[in-house]
């Protein structure tokens, strides 16, 4: 089963996700789960403004560790502070800023983290940043750098996280440990380099491990049941 084929088995049951969600998009969210707001299904034209590019830059610092109601929630205190704009959040006191963002937890780093990060981009005056350059910004790791290039600036950065690692390890195609380069390559070399695919993948499989690949997973009712290694031994040992 290749990479290409899973995508569009989670695509069929979902179906267009919208992703990045932003504060000034009117359309809902399509699978009713998670934040409620904000999403774009269909529409790849996001980010249409520095404001939204930064805003998506923002709030993949806050998802870390975190779900994206509690994010949703910071982000619409920053809104309310006039805040996500860079000017803004570097002149706002760090008291503040922590305050604003508490709903998404770790707000003492989330906080500092987000101060550099704006700093850094202030310095891009426009440009694209390397992966490598946001690498090197402090409390930015390669999900985080990932996020900020295919959300914010559209670039086919495919992103890995802890969904993306068990629904795959779980079908057969990577161990449960592999390395985060590893599965991003395999990805990578498999389905060709576009953002609007990577944006809609990524998306589909946090739908889909918050449905179906849970940590304890509802298999039964698995839509990828058919092509899961995982499931399929659960299954046939229920039978017997």
């Amino acid at each position: 089963m290749t990479l290409k084929k899973i995508y569009f088995f989670l695509l069929e049951p979902y179906g267009p996700q919208g992703w990045w969600p932003l504060l000034e998009c009117e359309g809902g969210n399509p699978t009713k789960t998670g934040a409620m707001n904000g999403y774009h299904p269909g529409d790849y034209s996001y980010p249409k403004t520095d404001e939204q590019r930064f805003e998506i830059c923002v709030g993949a610092i806050l998802t870390q560790n975190t779900s994206w109601v509690q994010v949703e929630k910071a982000l619409q205190n920053l809104k309310q502070l006039r805040a996500l704009r860079p000017e803004a959040m570097l002149k706002l006191e760090l008291r503040k800023l922590k305050q604003a963002i508490k709903p998404a937890g770790y707000f003492n780093q989330k906080a500092r983290k987000i101060k550099l990060f704006t700093a850094f981009y202030q310095k891009l005056n426009g440009k694209i940043p390397r992966r490598e350059e946001l690498l090197n910004v402090w409390g930015i790791g390669p999900e985080t750098a990932d996020s900020i290039q295919l959300y914010a600036y559209r670039q086919p950065s495919f992103v890995i996280d802890a969904y993306t690692k068990r629904i795959f390890s779980r079908i057969g195609i990577c161990r449960e440990n592999v390395k985060y380069e590893e599965l991003q390559a395999l990805f990578e070399k498999e389905l060709k380099p576009d953002p609007h695919l990577y944006s809609e993948y990524h998306a589909l499989i946090v739908e889909h491990a918050k449905r179906y690949c849970r940590k304890k997973p509802l298999c039964k009712e698995c839509p990828l049941l058919s092509v899961c290694s995982f499931g399929q031994h659960k299954s046939s040992i229920r039978l017997l």
